[in-house]
């Protein structure tokens, strides 16, 4: 190695290490050598997608996803002892999302920036060839389709993308014949499955934007502060940015008060909801148990068909059997009926109290429709129906009756005088005061001057044609 190759190859891996981050430059520690990893630039907006595929796994017609970031291509090398004088860097070149072909083709035109640059340094150009240049060049453009190639000499699994012709001799061809021909020993590509392809995209993609987040500063709506991105978090709908400590905050406050469903984002009239991994993420174990008890019962509480086991130790969620109202615990083995919640009484009738009837048509009184029908499927339609007939009755007995204050029975007075019968027990009593009265001589109540309802007998009667009409007594 003469020293001028020699200072040149130093000063270029110097050089290299200086503009590029251990992710994208790495240098080896054996040899005059290292590894570049190259992010292909994107346009906005960049899509891949596979077709359905069922061999694959894939659900429906397929996966579309729009990326930032695909995984880099990687540029192995090591430069001889007479590099760059006489000979180029020896290199591999592999990326998970393009063809043998392409990846060929790649190659070739690295080779030809040699050529057009024998004596000079290359892994800048090339570096910077393949970061700027590797979708126009391969003619790619979104949305870029990825496939299996079938098995074939060589490295027989591969990712591949539309191909057309390049744009020199090194450009990729579509056609099968073609790959075999133009297929470089340097290309190096193995993908185990297009699904294990998929998952290494969006995970790649995924991290990219984390440290694309995490690097840039953010102006947080609560405490009005400037922060680095790793201090903050984003919603993912909405993409608003809070930091992390005022999230923590009004996350825990939420939490302790019980309002799991209210983790929604600050920002005034944004409807758009934290995710589990990021609660997890800002509140502690104790805390995020909570959360994770009140989600799972709220989400239980709005299913029909579960019920949670009445013993005040035991509250087991219990799934219901359809058209049965006996719910078995599988903790604690106890047998309820799911609609009055006590011991299971067969088909005799529920013994609801009365404050639970009333707790319940209250409640079905207020509610929307969808939660009326939840209720209905629950307790019987005809429970509800029932109840609200007998609410409307009372009602009614309120306004228009009055009770016998011997046995209690509602009567009603249609006509006639004051002094009324009971239907139930047959006792007299004023329909004025509600006082019983004599059995000998009922009437003796409205003549007494000393009686409150002294000349009262006709008080409130009905007039027919301008003259009280006396009838008998109304029962």
């Amino acid at each position: 190695m003469s020293s001028e190759d020699k200072e040149a190859q130093e000063d270029e891996l110097l050089a290299l290490a200086s503009i590029y981050d251990e992710d994208e430059f790495k240098r080896a520690e054996s040899a005059q050598g290292g590894e570049t990893r190259i992010c292909v630039e994107l346009p906005q907006d960049f899509k891949v997608f596979v077709r359905g595929s069922s061999t694959e796994n894939l659900q429906g017609s397929g996966f579309e996803y729009s990326v930032s970031f695909l995984p880099p291509l990687v540029l192995n090398f090591e430069l001889p002892p007479d590099y760059p004088s006489t000979s180029p860097p020896v290199f591999t070149l592999s990326g998970k999302w393009l063809s043998q072909a392409q990846l060929s083709a790649l190659c070739k035109h690295l080779d030809n920036v040699w050529e057009e640059n024998r004596g000079c340094v290359v892994l800048f150009a090339w570096m910077q060839f393949l970061k700027e240049e590797t979708l126009n060049y391969l003619n790619i453009s979104s949305p870029y389709e990825l496939k299996m190639c079938p098995r074939g000499k060589g490295q027989g699994r591969t990712a591949v993308g539309p191909l057309e012709a390049g744009k020199d001799s090194g450009g990729a061809t579509g056609s099968a014949t073609a790959e075999e021909e133009t297929v470089d020993a340097r290309a190096v590509r193995d993908v185990e499955s297009l699904s294990s392809l998929i998952r290494d995209i969006l995970d790649f993609d995924q991290a990219q934007r984390r440290k694309c987040f995490n690097s840039k500063m953010y102006s947080c709506g609560i405490c009005f502060c400037e922060k680095r991105g790793s201090e903050c978090m984003r919603f993912p709908e909405c993409s608003h940015v809070y930091c992390k400590a005022c999230l923590k905050d009004y996350f825990e406050i939420q939490i302790r008060d019980g309002q799991v469903h209210c983790l929604n984002c600050p920002e005034p009239k944004c409807s758009s909801v934290a995710t589990p991994g990021q609660v997890k993420e800002l509140v502690g174990e104790e805390l995020f148990a909570r959360y994770d008890r009140l989600l799972l019962q709220s989400s239980l509480d709005l299913m029909a068909d579960v019920v949670y086991c009445p013993r005040p130790g035991c509250q087991t969620p219990v799934m219901l059997e359809p058209g049965c109202t006996m719910g078995i615990c599988s903790c604690c083995n106890y047998a309820f009926c799911t609609l009055c919640k006590m011991t299971y009484h067969g088909v005799s009738p529920c013994k609801v109290t009365a404050e639970k009837l009333i707790e319940l048509r209250n409640e079905y009184l207020e509610a929307d429709e969808t939660t009326k029908r939840f209720l209905e499927k629950r307790y019987g339609k005809r429970m509800f129906q029932k109840t609200l007939e007998e609410m409307e009755s009372e009602k009614w007995l309120v306004k228009n009756s009055k009770s016998c204050p011997c046995c209690r029975t509602p009567i009603e007075k249609l006509d006639g005088c004051n002094k009324m019968t009971c239907t139930g027990c047959m006792q007299y009593f004023c329909w004025v005061c509600l006082s019983s009265l004599s059995r000998t001589n009922p009437y003796r109540h409205f003549d007494d001057p000393s009686s409150p309802c002294f000349n009262r007998l006709f008080q409130d009667m009905h007039i027919d044609n301008g003259e009280f009409w006396e009838g008998g007594d109304d029962h």
